[in-house]
């Protein structure tokens, strides 16, 4: 089990309660989603998952994350846990003056890769995966908002994680755009690597089916979405 959570309170920073008696359960290669309204505690949830905000231990029975145990985790422990799951931001958090080739290398040296044969070719790679290999030398500001959203995707796998962790990846892309984004991140599923991700637009669920959880007034339960498949 990837991310295992029992009767989780989540709390914002200021400590305002968002989310109750959260239970949540990922295994490899699974399509999760986090759905409900905006303020609902989607993200919320998704930063306790990579250690933005702390689990209190007595409002938790059970709280893991790839095998490390979120209510003993020390802040030095933090960065390792996070070098073994990719996050990819609905904002993209790209750095602006650098080119696509430049925002990846910078995380593979900064993950301790040190041979530049083998970064250039992890970047060719994932360039490759998400199909923007002409444009490794533009800058952020150059891509689409699509190809962008595909330029952190690809920062996300570079270390080949077994968890992505997706916020909203889909949130400021017009229609067409969020069909390829999807079926990239299906793509990456496919491959064993679990992808977590919120969202609000529910006709998503339709098309691309997963496991699916709902944030709503404090509540937190998984949730059947019909697809194409199940009317028949």
């Amino acid at each position: 089990m990837l991310i295992e959570y029992k009767n989780v309170t989540i709390r914002q920073r200021e400590g305002i309660r968002v989310l109750d008696n959260v239970s949540l359960s990922v295994e490899e290669g699974e399509t999760v989603y986090i759905i409900g309204r905006v303020g609902a505690g989607k993200s919320t949830l998704l930063k306790t998952l990579y250690c933005e905000l702390d689990i209190q231990a007595d409002e938790a029975e059970k709280a893991e994350v790839l095998g490390t145990d979120l209510l003993t985790i020390r802040r030095k422990e933090i960065p390792a846990l996070r070098r073994q799951m990719g996050i990819v931001f609905q904002d993209f958090q790209l750095l602006s003056d650098r080119t696509v080739y430049q925002n990846l290398r910078f995380v593979l040296k900064a993950t301790g890769w040190k041979d530049k044969q083998a970064i250039e070719e992890r970047i060719r790679e994932v360039l490759e995966m998400i199909g923007l290999e002409e444009k490794a030398l533009k800058k952020p500001h150059e891509l689409s908002g699509g190809e962008q959203q595909r330029v952190a995707i690809a920062r996300a796998i570079l270390n080949s994680p077994k968890l992505i962790i997706a916020d909203e990846p889909t949130g400021n892309l017009d229609h067409e755009t969020v069909d390829g984004i999807m079926q990239l991140l299906k793509q990456i599923a496919e491959q064993g690597t679990a992808v977590v991700m919120s969202t609000h637009n529910t006709a998503l669920l339709e098309k691309y089916p997963g496991r699916t959880y709902l944030c709503e007034d404090g509540n937190f339960e998984e949730v059947v979405i019909e697809n194409e498949k199940t009317k028949e």
